[in-house]
């Protein structure tokens, strides 16, 4: 079985933690970093379209979807 397997009890929180860990001290040099903010971007336009979201839930929205593609991967 594969470590990364769904349903193996791998805990997603630690590789969350872990990933924006990394990202934090490497900056924009960490791989993960561009995406994420790219996707808060997309999430703030997205939100600016939407009357109904607000544009800091947006960019929380965006940004943890695209952490949430990199982790899952």
């Amino acid at each position: 079985m594969d470590e990364k397997e769904p349903g193996n009890g791998q805990d997603w929180v630690e590789d969350a933690k872990a990933e924006l860990s990394g990202m934090m001290k490497q900056g924009m040099d960490h791989p993960s970093t561009k995406p994420v903010l790219t996707g808060a971007a997309v999430g703030v336009v997205g939100a600016a379209l939407l009357p109904v979201i607000t544009w800091p839930v947006g960019l929380v929205a965006g940004a943890g979807y695209m952490l949430y593609r990199r982790i899952k991967r």
